[in-house]
């Protein structure tokens, strides 16, 4: 069935970053994925988590960085990144902030990401 969304949901986080779910458990209740458009002020990072889903990321502006086995992979405008579940991530963003679109498969769940306590 053809299903156009009308509008995003806008998931409150704390640490103004800016969530606004198009497809997933929040805007649908669809499980199988999400999509997400997101805005990430300067100097914004998130805890450490190590989800149960697969994570594709599309950067639209500015620069985000994955903290990953030790290592920081910083992916600029007009990149992407991919992440695979059971990995041990972290996400910030640059001094300019950052405007990205994230694909979540399946659908994301703070109860599936598994964030660590700071």
């Amino acid at each position: 069935m053809v299903r156009k969304i009308e509008s995003a949901t806008r998931i409150p986080v704390p640490g103004g970053k800016i969530i606004d779910e198009y497809v997933g458990r929040v805007n649908t209740g669809d499980e199988r994925l999400s999509v997400a458009h997101m805005v990430a002020p300067p100097g914004w990072t998130e805890p450490p988590q190590t989800p149960e889903f697969a994570e594709f990321t599309l950067v639209l502006r500015g620069t985000l960085h994955v903290e990953h086995d030790g290592e920081v992979i910083e992916v600029g405008a007009g990149q992407a990144v991919v992440t695979e579940p059971g990995e041990r991530i972290r996400y910030g963003v640059g001094p300019e902030g950052a405007e990205y679109v994230a694909i979540c498969l399946p659908a994301f769940s703070p109860d599936t990401a598994h964030r660590e306590d700071e």
